[in-house]
């Protein structure tokens, strides 16, 4: 299968060797020249949960002309860049490409589906997995436990179930579901339960958990998520909302969202289709949601800062 992945980053540096790994014919591309001159010149080198290699068959470029049409297109850009490089890439997209995006928060399929038709996507949802980068050509694999996907209208699909197959094959944990919204929605509960709480307080997850004030005030973040997930009528498969991400916080303590990372590093984070994409809704729906507005609203003031020091 000839694949190209968008946006090589810690993630999508794993899912590009192990899948060129595993003989298909991968493109990295990434806007990172560094990056990409170092696996041109060296290969990849990929180390920790997935073992420790170094893929030189991987060809990697900044421009997505060079790839050609493609069977599968993954897009694991960080949420904000999934819309360009959905608009980059229809380079590289045929009658029958399928483009899989893998990413954190809510309205990746929608921002593919303004440049590609909705009918090629599918979404997936990574739980429990990380990684990060060492430099230029080096990633660290820090676990992995499974992917979700599935196509984004829903139902099981020989197509879908193609995809998990090359998955597997490459030695990655993943699974096809019939309904992935569902799933979706419940990794965005704890995402926003965690990512802007631990970005604004400085935390890992289990600090976040252990302290009285800083706790309430991600579980409120939370139920204002929840409750447009009622209202919206998104399938659940749980009642009690706290007890879920109480037990997902409960299994990684020592963990830091990457939203908390990224803000360390000065970087811009995921905001806008995490706890951002809360009161948009909300406005929407008539639900108030007065924590993820002031969570919202600090972490913009902090990334704002970062853009005034990179000026």
């Amino acid at each position: 299968m000839k694949i190209a992945v968008l946006g090589v980053g810690a993630m999508g540096s794993i899912y590009a060797a192990l899948l060129t790994d595993a003989g298909h014919e991968v493109w990295a591309v990434d806007t990172w020249t560094d990056h990409v001159d170092a696996i041109n010149a060296n290969g990849l080198r990929v180390e920790g949960a997935s073992g420790d290699r170094t893929v030189k068959t991987l060809r990697a470029t900044t421009r997505i002309e060079d790839v050609g049409t493609c069977d599968l297109c993954l897009i694991a850009t960080k949420a904000s860049g999934v819309g360009p490089a959905a608009q980059a890439a229809a380079a590289a997209i045929g009658p029958d490409t399928l483009v899989l995006t893998i990413q954190n928060g809510l309205g990746s399929g929608e921002r593919i589906a303004q440049h590609i038709p909705a009918g090629n996507v599918l979404l997936g949802v990574a739980d429990g997995f990380g990684a990060s980068m060492k430099g230029p050509g080096h990633a660290h694999h820090n676990a992995m436990k499974l992917i979700r996907i599935g196509e984004i209208n829903g139902g099981l699909t020989d197509r879908l179930h193609g995809v998990e197959k090359v998955w597997q094959g490459a030695g990655f944990n993943v699974k096809a579901f019939e309904n992935i919204t569902q799933l979706i929605w419940e990794k965005f509960l704890c995402n926003v339960t965690f990512s802007a709480a631990c970005a604004t307080f400085n935390t890992t997850v289990g600090e976040l958990m252990a302290h009285p004030q800083y706790w309430p005030i991600a579980l409120g973040a939370m139920s204002e998520a929840f409750a447009i997930a009622k209202a919206k009528g998104v399938p659940l498969s749980f009642d009690d909302p706290v007890a879920y991400v109480t037990a997902f916080g409960s299994s990684m303590p020592h963990a830091r969202p990457s939203m908390l990372l990224d803000h360390l590093a000065g970087h811009a984070s995921e905001l806008d289709a995490i706890n951002g994409i809360v009161p948009v809704m909300g406005r929407e729906l008539g639900i108030p949601t007065p924590f993820n507005d002031t969570l919202t609203a600090v972490l913009r003031m902090n990334e704002a800062t970062f853009e005034v020091a990179k000026a």
